[in-house]
């Protein structure tokens, strides 16, 4: 799989590593107790379909990605720096 990323272009998923949905984690509260903890931490959702994810590229420019790919198909749609994306 290649990810493009905006600043280097097309890249081996090699050179990246997953951090996770882009969109729709919320953090709990420090003190929200042991229940709040364990499901931010062990419970995501599993989308089949398109979806966006945080990607770093670890062994490239060290940009932060927001990566819309396809969990069916594989397809990477497109790739946005993080930063642009929360603007």
């Amino acid at each position: 799989m290649r990810i493009p990323c905006p600043l280097c272009g097309p890249r081996d998923l090699r050179e990246f590593s997953y951090r996770g949905h882009a969109v729709g984690l919320d953090r709990p509260a420090p003190d929200a107790g042991e229940t709040a903890w364990d499901e931010f931490v062990y419970l995501r959702e599993n989308p089949a379909g398109p979806t966006q994810d945080l990607w770093y590229h670890e062994a490239g420019c060290g940009a932060w990605l927001v990566v819309e790919r396809n969990t069916v198909t594989h397809e990477i749609t497109g790739a946005r720096l993080a930063s642009e994306a929360a603007s």
